[in-house]
């Protein structure tokens, strides 16, 4: 069974910085392309980073420069860095291996305030 548990979330003002995590069972992450999503309140969900098997991070537009991605092999959980986050951040926030049919998880919400 794969599962991804998102971890971190929480309320911060502006300009503030979050960490979020996703621990997954029944995959080992590094041997996958990991993505991070986002979806706010009456939108739809969207890409915001993903991390490749090599290493190769990508990010949407909105968040580069801010967002920052990584691996702990170790662990088997990726990271999500947020730093100057904006009230536009705010969502609930999804891990998930790209390209397949897994199960989205519980998520973890991400509040931040002006």
């Amino acid at each position: 069974q794969v599962q991804f548990v998102e971890s971190g979330g929480g309320l911060v003002q502006a300009g503030g910085s979050l960490r979020l995590s996703c621990a997954a069972s029944g995959i080992t992450v590094s041997m996958y392309n990991i993505g991070w999503y986002r979806q706010a309140p009456g939108k739809q969900r969207e890409f915001v980073a993903a991390m490749t098997t090599r290493g190769t991070t990508n990010y949407a537009d909105s968040v580069k420069g801010r967002f920052t991605i990584s691996r702990d092999n170790v662990k088997n959980t990726v990271y999500l860095q947020m730093n100057s986050l904006k009230p536009e951040d705010t969502a609930i926030y999804y891990c998930k291996r790209q390209l397949y049919s897994d199960h989205w998880g519980q998520g973890t919400q991400v509040t931040v305030s002006s």
